[in-house]
Parts: C-alpha cells; structure tokens; sequence
C-alpha cells in the first residue's frame, strides 16, 4: 500500500482520479455522439436523394429539349421553298 504523506503518491493518485472521470465523461457521451452522427448520416443521406432527384429531372428535362429540337428541325425540312 502506498504510504499517502509522499508526493509521489499523492500525485499518481491525482493522475488516476483525472483518468477515471474523463473515462467516466467519455462513457456518458458516447450515446448522444453516436446518435449525432447517426442523424448526420441520415441527413447526408436525404440531401443527396433530393440532389439525385433534381439531377434526373434536370436531365429529363434535356432530353426532352433535344427531342422538341429534332422533331422541329424535321418539321421545318418538309417545307420547300
């Protein structure tokens, strides 16, 4: 057993004690982190399914362009001059 008048021991008693609470405070938070980057995840997760959704609209929306475009410039080659 350590003799508790020396230093040393009082100090290395000090440094366990730290230890110990910040493990205790790191136990404690570990639910509210894991559930933080739980919702962090779904979030990303739902932002990119809206930015995939407007991706495929915006390019509907081209290919429909291009198909009015090409259904014009077939139309006006039909008209002679």
């Amino acid at each position: 057993m350590a003799d508790h008048s020396d230093p040393q021991a009082r100090a290395n008693q000090q440094v366990i004690d730290a230890l110990l609470q910040t493990s205790a405070a790191v136990l404690g938070q570990a639910p509210a982190v894991a559930m933080a980057s739980a919702y962090q995840t779904l979030a990303h997760a739902a932002s990119m399914a809206a930015l995939n959704a407007v991706h495929a609209q915006q390019q509907g929306f081209i290919a429909h362009q291009a198909a009015t475009d090409k259904a014009v410039a077939m139309l006006l080659s039909l008209i002679d001059d």
